[in-house]
């Protein structure tokens, strides 16, 4: 797969977002002909691909639209070998509210992927799912084998669009696999998760950080291990059919991940739990650890920012970034991001 790249042209939706912009960027750099699936906005706004190196600008090809509608996604796709699906909605507490828009977005979205690239004939088409899947660690590390349990719409939606990406490689052969990324982290993230949240007020100039709760752990995984997890998927010849997970197999909770942050900035801080920051008591994802062994196997993968050393690393990245001013602009610390 890898040594077609220079003639195969790829479709990513969500270019526009967190992981899809850095992805866009690694693939233009690897020599792929990227086409990006943006969400059409009557700003022309692209997203995080607005912001862009400037040595991957004007390079790749951009496809406003919605993943909601089969026909553009059609229209997308048309042309395309290959097809990385991030487009979602990711937020939980939003998706306490606006469940159904999690159904149609992350659903339907998906069935319209999978349905074009069936007729399409596309060659590989790698679908995201999330940790959050999983629920509360039934046992850690936790592999592929992990019951399922949605303990928000969010996650009901993201095993429905996971079973249904499965469904077309068992009735249709469709060339599938299911990547499944931990906490991903890093540069452009939005505030609606919790490393920028904590980066962001102390950025700010506030020693008094509002959070929710603070004992749940997470498996946090740097974008760029993440996005590299992806390109081992794509130019991999195995894995179809396969849940992959792509974390970096250590655990830490929220509370000391918050003082490795404060420590990285010099500040000295303390924390206020805010009640409408807090998941409902059985929605609360308490436990995250992912075995990574299965990627490592069929793909090679090997994460770069692993253990506490690692994850300090890829956090003072994130930091220096942050902190930039043109970069925190983007970003409203005093309010809570949804």
């Amino acid at each position: 797969m890898g040594g077609s790249k220079y003639n195969s042209k790829i479709l990513v939706t969500g270019a526009d977002g967190f992981i899809g912009s850095h992805l866009t960027e690694c693939l233009v750099r690897e020599g792929y002909d990227v086409r990006a699936f943006v969400y059409y906005n009557s700003f022309n706004s692209w997203g995080w691909l607005d912001h862009c190196a400037n040595d991957v600008k004007d390079h790749f090809e951009v496809f406003a639209g919605d993943i909601r509608d089969p026909y553009g996604v059609k229209e997308a796709m048309k042309g395309c070998d290959l097809v990385i699906h991030l487009a979602a909605l990711i937020a939980i507490p939003y998706s306490y509210h606006s469940p159904d828009t999690y159904i149609e977005t992350n659903i339907k979205g998906t069935l319209n992927v999978l349905q074009a690239a069936k007729e399409l004939g596309v060659k590989r088409l790698i679908h995201t799912s999330t940790s959050e899947v999983y629920g509360t660690a039934q046992f850690v590390p936790i592999t592929e084998n992990h019951r399922l349990n949605a303990q928000s719409p969010y996650a009901a939606s993201k095993i429905g669009a996971d079973q249904l990406a499965y469904s077309f490689f068992s009735s249709f052969n469709l060339p599938v696999l299911i990547v499944r990324p931990f906490n991903t982290y890093g540069p452009r993230q939005s505030a609606r998760a919790v490393i920028p949240t904590i980066i962001t007020q102390i950025a700010s100039g506030k020693s008094k950080i509002n959070l929710g709760a603070t004992s749940p752990t997470r498996d946090f995984n740097f974008v760029k291990d993440t996005v590299l997890g992806y390109i081992s998927a794509l130019q991999s010849e195995n894995g179809l059919g396969e849940v992959v997970n792509l974390g970096s197999n250590y655990e830490i909770s929220i509370l000391e991940t918050v003082n490795i942050i404060a420590e990285l900035m010099e500040k000295k801080i303390e924390i206020n739990t805010e009640s409408y920051r807090m998941r409902p008591k059985n929605s609360e994802v308490e436990r995250l650890w992912a075995d990574n062994s299965k990627a490592k196997d069929l793909f090679g993968w090997r994460p770069e920012y692993t253990g506490i050393t690692g994850l300090k690393r890829g956090l003072t990245e994130t930091i220096n970034w942050f902190s930039e001013s043109v970069d925190l602009k983007n970003y409203k610390p005093n309010i809570y991001n949804l």
